[in-house]
């Protein structure tokens, strides 16, 4: 029979995704079939799946810690905050709205119909379902027809274990102090804690552990120590972007990225960061790109037009064109690719009030935005003969002289994206470029910053394995297995 356990936080960033990505490669290396389940998630860092839609980022890693292709099932419910409108709803991996924050509430109760499909789906074909939480479980604020914490564990009959972040100061507080407020019968879902992120001596916090489990009746199930080696693996949403990617003086390409309100698929740049030769320089509103970077990129917005205007008021494009009068190159990635053009357009309203607005005119397009969304794995060429592999995930459609410079070909020979007759500004719709190690490659020899120093990929699985053997080293594994049912 197939068995759950559900891991439920104190709050936001406690740790909740790492840990059910750790366990799930744990679990799978006793031999076990695990699925990785989020009933309703908040990010606007997605996946395409192989069944034709998007689910959270965070949700595509823990698929790949089970070892199985992401599925739209394993996130039923992605909301994708977009500015003026509030969130873009996604169900079951395809768009089917936009509801502000208040107005969403109301779409709860039949939503719920859709996440326990899912998850009934899901535990057809595993021996254990790990399922993970929203934010924290104690906003009771939110708990009438809530989908995502204790109304969910209540509807499955799904066992809870509260994660706690030591890291972040008053622990024993946010535990306790979500024993209290919790409604009785939400309180008795959970069976045990896991006190995260701890650094130092655990006997130090031997009492901590006996206190909590006394004052709540929760069986304590680990202390997991601060893990440096997770920062390797992709970040689930944007407070991961509040942590500045080291300095590198010495770096050979500098790389400038404008952080903006609605910033999405971020992770896209995490092969970059994550290479010795490289320095990523993000710059929030009020600062100044880099002069001596030799890159800038426009990563992907979930609010292209907003985002643009965000972009002109901080005084970006003014950074952007002297940095191409300077020489440098420029690399537009979807929303990004969007804002290079000549113009935008919005006739339907997709992203806030209908209407256009002129882009940075560094690329001779124009893009239209509809409905549609594309949501598909591609494969190609760039250019520069460069073979590639990543994925499409946008609205719009993007049309002008300078796709007749394109990007890249796909195989079958589809033109994508575009580039200046100056050869320094490129625009593209696919993501994940930087993790084929192919291409992270030729964008280094461009800017004569040496070969790749680690294989993209294979530092992803190598950061899974560690995970999961710091996971089982510091979690009662057994205990927990028999916490499940």
């Amino acid at each position: 029979m197939t068995r759950a356990l559900m891991l439920q936080g104190t709050g936001s960033d406690v740790g909740k995704s790492l840990l059910v990505a750790g366990l799930a490669r744990a679990l799978v290396r006793r031999g076990l079939r695990v699925r990785p389940f989020k009933p309703q998630n908040m990010s606007n860092n997605a996946a395409v799946t192989a069944d034709g839609g998007e689910i959270g980022r965070a949700q595509a890693l823990q698929a790949r810690a089970a070892r199985v292709p992401p599925s739209v099932h394993m996130n039923p419910v992605l909301l994708k905050p977009q500015s003026m409108i509030g969130s873009q709803i996604v169900v079951q991996g395809q768009v089917v709205g936009q509801a502000s924050a208040a107005a969403y509430q109301s779409w709860k109760p039949r939503l719920m119909a859709a996440v326990l499909d899912s998850y009934a789906r899901l535990r057809a074909e595993a021996d254990i379902v790990l399922v993970e939480g929203a934010g924290s479980a104690s906003e009771i604020n939110l708990r009438a027809n809530d989908i995502a914490n204790m109304g969910f564990a209540r509807a499955a009959g799904v066992p809870v274990a509260l994660i706690g972040d030591i890291d972040r100061g008053g622990v024993i507080a946010s535990l306790v102090g979500t024993a209290a407020v919790l409604d009785p019968d939400d309180a008795a879902m959970i069976a045990g804690f896991i006190v995260n992120r701890f650094r130092g001596d655990p006997a130090l916090f031997a009492d901590g552990m006996r206190f909590i489990a006394q004052r709540t009746g929760w069986a304590p199930l680990g202390l997991v120590p601060f893990l440096p080696d997770a920062a390797r693996l992709p970040a689930e949403d944007a407070l991961a972007l509040a942590q500045a990617p080291p300095r590198r003086p010495e770096a050979k390409l500098r790389v400038a990225v404008p952080v903006l309100p609605r910033i999405a698929n971020f992770d896209d740049l995490d092969p970059l960061a994550a290479e010795p030769a490289v320095e990523l320089v993000r710059v929030e509103p009020g600062g100044v790109l880099p002069g001596d970077a030799g890159l800038v990129i426009l990563p992907g917005s979930k609010s292209t037009i907003a985002d643009l205007a965000v972009l002109r008021e901080a005084g970006f494009d003014i950074d952007i064109a002297a940095h191409v009068r300077r020489g440098g190159a420029v690399l537009g990635l979807c929303g990004g690719y969007q804002m290079l053009g000549a113009r935008i357009a919005d006739p339907d309203g997709v992203e806030g009030p209908a209407g256009s607005v002129t882009g940075l005119g560094l690329l001779q397009v124009e893009t239209v935005l509809s409905g549609a969304k594309r949501l598909e794995p591609v494969r190609g060429t760039t250019s520069d003969g460069v073979a590639f592999s990543g994925y499409e995930m946008h609205m719009g459609v993007t049309e002008g002289p300078d796709r007749g410079r394109p990007f890249a070909r796909l195989d079958g020979g589809l033109a994508e994206g575009a580039m200046a007759a100056n050869g320094r500004v490129f625009g593209t719709y696919v993501h994940g470029l930087f993790a084929d190690d192919r291409q992270r490659g030729a964008w280094l020899a461009r800017f004569a910053a040496g070969a790749p120093a680690l294989e993209y990929e294979a530092s992803v699985e190598a950061a899974l394995d560690a995970l999961a053997r710091h996971v089982a080293a510091h979690i009662d594994l057994d205990r927990l297995l028999n916490l499940m049912r």
